[in-house]
């Protein structure tokens, strides 16, 4: 077995410029939700040249793919991401925040390096397919709109991952560590107001604000906030103010909603009284109100058996081999973070190994991208959301994080953006096929440990089964 695993990984290693080039690509085309269709052209130039054959336009997404490799069984997926964020965009390899595009996209997610490692994953384990006549089959989902709109929600609403017998994923973090928490699941709303404008000094009795329906609805959630679960988030962004002239009653305006919870019935619920408010803001203003739905996805549930041996194959071949120099590069990053950040790294460090003595902990937590490994610890937690919850519900799905991004700054920041094309990130998607791939490998030629795996995916769901929380009538845009 560890032949077969060096193998894959001189494979990999045989076509890094490739993966790297397309890395780079991507971080160049930033495109958001989706309407990703630069992003996702150097996938298909790298897939239709390693032999895959590719279905495009999934689930009527028009940038999204399924490229298969094999025949039979066991069907492993891996998951791939290309989309970028608004408002983000950065100069790379600056050490401060200084946009490429003002108010133009940026890549400070790494989904240009996740969905790069992910191809590098697939074509890796590929090769070593083809080489060994090995069976099963290899399929790479190219999925648009993770940041917001939720593309794995869709394709799963469409069944696009109903034969698939476990998934595989990643992403770019700021540790080394397999993702063994869940995720919040989340509804996205629009609340459009419709008001009647009017002459504000001159005749307000005519006008119906829709302005002030808004500033109601957010009003009466922030009261709500006291009568939901303690986990429960709930943020909002004015998309319409109604315009610019403060002496007209605003004729319009429109709220886009993120409904957060641990659980999809607990955000749905949250959901459904947020939707209360906005009516009776509606009452209140004589005002019009228009629910749009966005999108939907599931919380994250993790595998424990493919975990544990992901986090194996973590520590044997995750290690991104970092030198000297990247250390120095990521510097610039690490030293924009405040002072309590740093302390809490330090603090991290010792947690992460209790046995470290004080000045070792400081060492490794002052380190401007981590070299330590997560042990790998299951909990009830929860962080952030993600779409890849949708296709925990269906088959067992694990993650890995690949430390590659400068240790204690957040995903969304320009640190993140900038740092998106040095060696630093382009190891880390290396390290993160490596990993995918021999994961991949230990899935394809150990069939007791999908058996285990899937017994333990029904144990969790406990006769519950994945019904979209997205409506039939709802489409991607």
């Amino acid at each position: 077995m560890e032949k077969a695993k060096q193998r894959i990984n001189e494979l990999i290693e045989n076509k890094r410029a490739t993966f790297i080039e397309a890395a780079d690509k991507i971080w160049e085309t930033p495109e958001t939700r989706f309407a990703v269709e630069k992003s996702v052209q150097p996938f298909y130039d790298i897939l239709e040249k390693e032999g895959f054959s590719i279905e495009k336009g999934l689930a009527d997404m028009d940038h999204s793919f399924v490229a298969t490799y094999g025949s039979g069984k066991p069907v492993i997926g891996i998951l791939a991401e290309y989309d970028a964020l608004s408002n983000l965009s950065q100069v790379a390899d600056l050490g401060e925040q200084k946009a490429q595009v003002p108010g133009g996209n940026g890549h400070a997610c790494g989904h240009n390096l996740l969905g790069t490692g992910a191809l590098a994953g697939a074509v890796g384990i590929k090769d070593y397919m083809e080489e060994n006549n090995l069976s099963g089959t290899i399929k790479l989902f190219g999925c648009p709109a993770e940041e917001s709109g939720y593309g794995k929600a869709y394709m799963a609403r469409s069944g696009v991952f109903d034969d698939v017998d476990t998934a595989l994923s990643w992403h770019p973090w700021d540790i080394n560590g397999i993702w063994s928490i869940s995720s919040l699941a989340v509804y996205q709303i629009y609340y459009r107001f419709k008001g009647i404008a009017a002459h504000a000094a001159a005749a307000p009795e005519y006008g119906r604000s829709a302005l002030d329906a808004a500033e109601l609805m957010n009003v009466g959630v922030q009261f709500l906030r006291e009568h939901i679960i303690d986990e429960g988030r709930v943020h909002y962004a004015f998309r319409d103010v109604g315009g610019d002239s403060a002496n007209v009653v605003q004729p319009s305006a429109e709220l886009h909603y993120f409904i957060r919870a641990p659980k999809i019935e607990q955000a749905n619920e949250i959901f459904k009284r947020v939707t209360r408010i906005a009516e009776g803001a509606a009452w209140m203003t004589e005002t019009e109100l228009e629910i749009g739905f966005d999108s939907a996805c599931y919380d994250y549930i993790p595998n424990q058996a493919i975990s544990t041996v992901m986090q194996k194959n973590l520590e044997e071949y995750g290690n991104a081999n970092l030198t000297k120099e990247d250390q120095e590069y990521a510097q610039r990053y690490y030293d924009t973070l405040p002072d309590a950040t740093k302390e809490h790294l330090i603090n991290r460090a010792k947690q992460v190994d209790p046995t470290l003595s004080d000045d070792d902990a400081k060492r490794l937590g002052s380190l401007p991208v981590s070299e330590q490994v997560m042990p790998l610890i299951f909990s009830d937690e929860t962080q952030g959301s993600t779409d890849v919850g949708d296709v925990s519900w269906i088959c067992p799905t694990a993650q890995v994080f690949i430390g590659c991004e400068p240790q204690g700054t957040p995903a969304h920041s320009w640190q993140w953006a900038a740092n998106g094309k040095s060696s630093v990130a382009h190891k880390g998607l290396i390290a993160a096929g490596k990993v995918i791939a021999t994961t991949a490998y230990d899935l394809l030629t150990n069939p007791e440990l999908i058996e285990k795996a899937k017994a333990e995916h029904r144990d969790v769901l406990n006769g519950k089964t994945y019904v979209s929380a997205i409506p039939e009538d709802v489409l991607p845009k």
